[in-house]
């Protein structure tokens, strides 16, 4: 009987140390179980019907993922559905958003120093999401005299009018001896010149690609919006597509693309001659 016992009691110790040798890969598997790591986005709220979030997707706002506040991962990603890439214009508040964060179309470190209001004392905005939700929003730019919309493509997110106060005087003081003339419609800045016996002077054009100066010459209703073209400084005429917004004036992204010879039907020339 004792012999038993103290093989039974041998047997539990073997079976008790076998157990702790097991303990650690037990749990060195537990831990390897939960690899995946939450997704989480910020998106937008304003609308009743769709959202963009910060990935670059659109969906509805029943199929947005409840926990994450993801939006489906299918589908186009960074959507320009109903807008003018031209001039970075849409008829859709989302889809601006989603445009916007194309990083082909925004340059993160320009639009992280863009001011969020007009003042000095303004903050910049945080993330290339928070440019896009923001700018996107209706802004003074996109609207003729305080009440009214340019167009129906007025969710743009180009930045701000590239002149300030500061430079204008500088700027006009670099076109003395230049004639400034706006040409016809169609008509290129070659034409306008030759017109009054004068030459185009390709270097101003430079000076007048900023709409402060643009803005002294032309109507442009409340709005100067930047763009890609051979055909600007420029003034888009009252009986354009709705869509390449009429009444707009604009100024070229591209500056190596300014040229005296440039020309558009739906545009009129800012021109400088000598």
């Amino acid at each position: 009987m004792r012999m038993s016992t103290s093989r039974l009691s041998i047997y539990l110790l073997f079976l008790h140390l076998f157990i702790l040798q097991l303990s650690p890969r037990i749990s060195a598997i537990r831990k390897d179980v939960g690899f995946l790591r939450n997704q989480f986005c910020r998106n937008t709220v304003q609308g009743r019907y769709l959202l963009s979030d910060d990935n670059g997707h659109v969906c509805d706002a029943l199929s947005v993922n409840p926990q994450s506040r993801c939006c489906p991962e299918k589908g186009e990603k960074f959507s320009c559905h109903g807008c003018n890439v031209v001039s970075q214009c849409c008829n859709s508040y989302e889809y601006c958003v989603s445009c916007c964060l194309n990083p082909s179309r925004i340059i993160k470190e320009q639009v992280l120093e863009v001011k969020i209001a007009k003042p000095a004392s303004a903050g910049k905005y945080s993330s290339v999401f928070d440019f896009c939700a923001g700018r996107c929003r209706h802004n003074s730019e996109s609207v003729v005299h305080e009440n009214a919309y340019l167009s129906d493509f007025h969710h743009c997110f180009s930045l701000p009018s590239n002149s300030s106060a500061a430079n204008y005087t500088f700027l006009e003081a670099r076109l003395n001896g230049i004639n400034v003339l706006v040409g016809r419609q169609g008509e290129s800045c070659d034409s306008v010149c030759k017109s009054k016996g004068q030459s185009c002077v390709p270097n101003k054009l430079l000076v007048l690609n900023q709409c402060d100066i643009i803005q002294k010459y032309m109507s442009c209703k409340g709005t100067c919006l930047a763009s890609i073209g051979s055909d600007q400084p420029a003034e888009v005429v009252d009986g354009a597509p709705k869509h390449l917004n009429p009444g707009a004036c604009l100024y070229t992204q591209t500056q190596s693309m300014l040229s005296c010879y440039g020309s558009h039907q739906h545009t009129r020339r800012l021109c400088p001659c000598a």
